[in-house]
């Protein structure tokens, strides 16, 4: 299934994506898609619709982020051992962690905004993996058992407040809209392969970043598996994996977004999101 949340921020309403394309209404269904319906049981209950028979929805509403109760929303960085090259940072050994701020998440085609005096804000695409069921201190042969999910996300980062200002990540990974997600939520029978999928984002139209998940350095199976050791992982949470080379930082010269600048980017079988570059 693809299931999206649909409509103006703060009023979503439950979708779906049918077969053709096509966005279906679920409210009759569910309030909202959350902790019970990311559950398998919920999933299961969901998967059992018939989308024909759910209302259309007509024109092209906005899409929010597509399920709701995220507790926490977490990076891995440097995951991906040409982006460490091209960062100028040392391969990790082990999976390298920062958190984004709840405050942070953003609609797939909400614009970015600025913050007051920033210098070097830079994108990211990155495969999410949104997590259905609770996780603590599970087997890597067990991790995807406790996956609801897959989605698109947009790890948007200033890098002067991530590595100039005390090299605390958070502080640049954290500010209002720097974390688009979605469109679509799109369940994990759908992907049967997470370390096969090509991901690309677009400056401007001018294709900057061109990778596969099938060089990430740490899998999905060890990064739940590796998370939950150190934190319980609940419903909703979601979890950005780490991102190809093709970085502004990455580039000679850097380059870095201004407002006026466009992206595009997606992430094989699971959607595109666009953005506009606006001052905050």
């Amino acid at each position: 299934m693809k299931l999206v949340r649909y409509g103006p921020r703060g009023r979503e309403k439950p979708g779906l994506i049918d077969a053709q394309g096509r966005l279906r209404d679920l409210s009759a269904h569910c309030a909202t898609l959350g902790w019970d319906e990311l559950s398998p049981a919920g999933l299961k209950r969901l998967a059992a619709l018939d989308p024909r028979t759910l209302p259309a929805v007509r024109g092209e509403p906005r899409l929010g982020v597509p399920f709701t109760g995220i507790s926490k929303f977490i990076g891995i960085g440097l995951n991906y051992r040409d982006h460490a090259i091209e960062a100028g940072m040392a391969i990790p050994s082990e999976p390298i962690v920062f958190m984004k701020a709840t405050s942070c998440i953003n609609g797939p085609c909400d614009p970015i905004l600025l913050p007051p005096g920033s210098v070097k804000t830079d994108w990211e695409v990155e495969l999410g993996i949104v997590i259905g069921r609770e996780a603590r201190r599970v087997a890597e042969a067990k991790a995807l058992d406790h996956v609801a999910g897959y989605c698109v996300i947009n790890d948007v980062s200033e890098r002067e407040y991530q590595l100039e200002r005390g090299s605390q990540w958070d502080k640049g990974k954290g500010c209002d809209s720097f974390g688009p997600i979605g469109p679509w939520l799109v369940t994990k029978d759908e992907v049967p392969d997470p370390q096969n999928l090509r991901l690309w984002l677009e400056l401007n139209g001018e294709r900057v970043q061109d990778g596969s998940t099938a060089t990430m350095i740490f899998g999905v199976r060890e990064i739940v598996s590796y998370l939950s050791r150190f934190m319980t992982l609940h419903p909703g949470d979601v979890i950005a994996t780490g991102t190809p080379p093709g970085v502004g930082m990455g580039r000679k010269p850097q380059r870095f977004l201004g407002a006026g600048d466009t992206l595009r980017l997606g992430v094989e079988g699971l959607g595109e999101q666009r953005q506009t570059v606006r001052a905050a």
